[in-house]
């Protein structure tokens, strides 16, 4: 069976940390690896992640949960530990607050995910992507996403934004592992890892899957929005990196242009 691996990153998450743990225990789909990078929380966090445990072992749903509990650099510091403890076939990064849409969530990417490996032969996509609504800080939907993924995403679609949120991007993990996030970056360098991951899928001449369905609840009130302005300035500083600076620069300029003629 296919392997999915969720990471999850916390530090004195514990109000908004049940409704992640509640997603991915109600999943009808059992080979699922739930890590949980703690950065040594002092609130409830890890009570939370005990009851956890516990719901699950007492569920016998076949998951496999780990976690670790100790000082960080900060999130992405612990997201390259979490690709560190990886194994199984796919990993995505569900943070505290965000949350799978449905107990049959995985269960369908596995679905849609399996009737395009025909021929049998055929190589494991590198990345399998999906969309995502955007959910209040109680966990109520807001709207859907207003940057949707292309029919077909290349790591150059990223020159038009983010187009894939982090939440609903599944690497597989060979190419996650090679693929540690750059902790030059605060608050971008999983812009950044996601565009590498598909530029070294791209070399390798592996396909990216469109899942063609919602795949994760993003929650507003993340550290990009409580850190909009310094965000956007890395995220034009990892776009440069990639795409050239005289792209960025015209890139940019054409969508401050297009956001004035629509105001």
């Amino acid at each position: 069976m296919i392997r999915i691996t969720y990471v999850t990153i916390t530090f004195n998450a514990a109000k908004v940390l049940q409704r992640t743990l509640d997603s991915v225990l109600q999943q009808d789909y059992p080979n699922i690896v739930h890590l949980i990078i703690d950065g040594a929380s002092t609130d409830d966090t890890l009570k939370l992640v005990d009851d956890y445990i516990a719901r699950s072992n007492a569920a016998e749903n076949g998951h496999r949960i780990q976690v670790t509990s100790e000082p960080d650099k900060g999130i992405y510091d612990a997201m390259n530990k979490g690709l560190r403890s990886l194994d199984g076939d796919y990993v995505c990064y569900l943070n505290a607050g965000d949350f799978l849409p449905s107990p049959d969530t995985v269960s369908r990417i596995i679905t849609s995910l399996t009737s395009h490996l025909s021929p049998l032969t055929s190589p494991l996509p590198a990345v399998m992507y999906g969309d995502t609504d955007i959910v209040d800080g109680e966990g109520r939907f807001l709207r859907h996403r207003r940057l949707a993924p292309p029919e077909h995403l290349t790591w150059k679609s990223f020159r038009q934004g983010m187009l894939v949120c982090h939440q609903a991007f599944y690497a597989r993990t060979d190419f996650a592992i090679a693929t540690p996030y750059d902790m030059q970056y605060r608050y971008s360098a999983d812009v950044d890892w996601c565009i590498r991951v598909m530029k070294a899928a791209a070399k390798e001449n592996v396909p990216l899957l469109n899942l063609k369905m919602v795949v994760a609840n993003y929650t507003e009130e993340g550290q990009t929005t409580l850190h909009h302005r310094e965000s956007l300035w890395e995220r034009y500083r990892v776009m440069e990196h990639h795409y050239g600076r005289v792209q960025t620069f015209l890139l940019h300029s054409w969508f401050a242009v297009r956001s004035l003629l629509k105001h």
